[in-house]
């Protein structure tokens, strides 16, 4: 239940989040802090699975994902329209539709999947450089475009990109919460996360283009493998 709490009040924070800073540091921070030792343990190992095999298994990940994004929809919508009360019926219902849905329409799942993959590198570049963040929306909106054209076209990049970018993203928010509960490192990496808009980008990117890499050449090895 606390998971599902998390997911409706990062959703349901947008909105409320929209006239300041686009990247709320101090939320993403707490919610990587909140993690114990099993959770963390955990991401890191199906994030490296995620980053370095998730073309072997790309269609369990994309059922996941979209239900995963069903639940957080229809406990937001729920939330609005009718009340608190039903919100998990909601996330149930919302998270059931959209994982059927993207069984029969793989590709197209998949596709969304390598354009949304898109957007979040180029915007994390964007926020890297120190670009203006209320902006941060056209350098999106530019690797948006672009995965979701490559994807059309060569269907493996876009599963190689959204496996490799989702793998890094659970792997690096396990072994930073782990190093955050180290009195060592704990004070360096909030130091580094909140003053120093390149580390996060840093952190997520360069893991990301490693499971690219690794995982075309995986690709280019496998004879038995159907896209």
């Amino acid at each position: 239940m606390d998971c599902l709490s998390i997911l409706a009040q990062a959703a349901g924070n947008g909105a409320a989040e929209a006239s300041g800073n686009v990247i709320n540091v101090n939320s993403l921070w707490t919610y990587i802090n909140g993690l114990d030792y099993v959770e963390a343990l955990t991401f890191i190992s199906f994030g490296a699975v995620c980053l370095f095999y998730g073309w072997r298994v790309f269609k369990i990940l994309v059922v996941i994902t979209f239900g995963l994004l069903g639940l957080i929809i229809g406990m937001v919508l729920t939330s609005r329209l009718v009340g608190t009360d039903n919100q998990l019926v909601g996330g149930l219902i919302g998270m059931g539709l959209l994982a059927s849905l993207s069984v029969p329409l793989m590709r197209w799942a998949v596709s969304v999947l390598g354009a949304l993959a898109g957007a979040v590198l180029t915007g994390g570049v964007w926020y890297a450089v120190g670009l203006n963040e209320s902006f941060m929306w056209a350098g999106a909106l530019t690797g948006l475009v672009a995965g979701g054209m490559i994807s059309f076209i060569v269907f493996r990049v876009a599963i190689i990109l959204f496996t490799s970018l989702g793998g890094s993203t659970l792997a690096m928010s396990g072994i930073l919460a782990i190093l955050n509960r180290y009195p060592q490192t704990s004070e360096t990496i909030w130091t580094l996360v909140s003053t120093r808009k390149w580390f996060l980008p840093i952190v997520l990117l360069v893991p990301t283009f490693v499971g690219i890499i690794a995982q075309h050449k995986f690709v280019k090895g496998s004879k038995e493998w159907d896209i």
